[in-house]
């Protein structure tokens, strides 16, 4: 029994690091004013001041919108071309 106890000890343990990976994988839509938008997998703290907005992750721009994508990792956000670290 021990030895049973321990494998489905693991496993529901594996599972749960599983559960928790997937439930924090979600992200939101991040513009600028100049109509650069990419994609956060963390919630941040933008100050008002940068002039950006947060969309939810399925959120998409209307056709005739002037938006375009720029990918980033870590944390920042796009200010007239330049990524700025924060």
């Amino acid at each position: 029994m021990t030895k049973t106890t321990t494998i489905l000890s693991s496993a529901l343990i594996g599972l749960g690091a599983i559960a928790l990976t997937t439930a924090s994988a979600s992200a939101a839509v991040v513009c600028n004013g100049a109509g650069e938008c990419w994609h956060v997998r963390h919630t941040y703290h933008y100050r008002p001041e940068w002039g950006l907005a947060v969309h939810p992750d399925d959120w998409r721009w209307r056709p005739g919108d002037r938006f375009v994508w720029r990918e980033h990792p870590g944390r920042g956000y796009w200010r007239d071309g330049a990524w700025v670290r924060f």
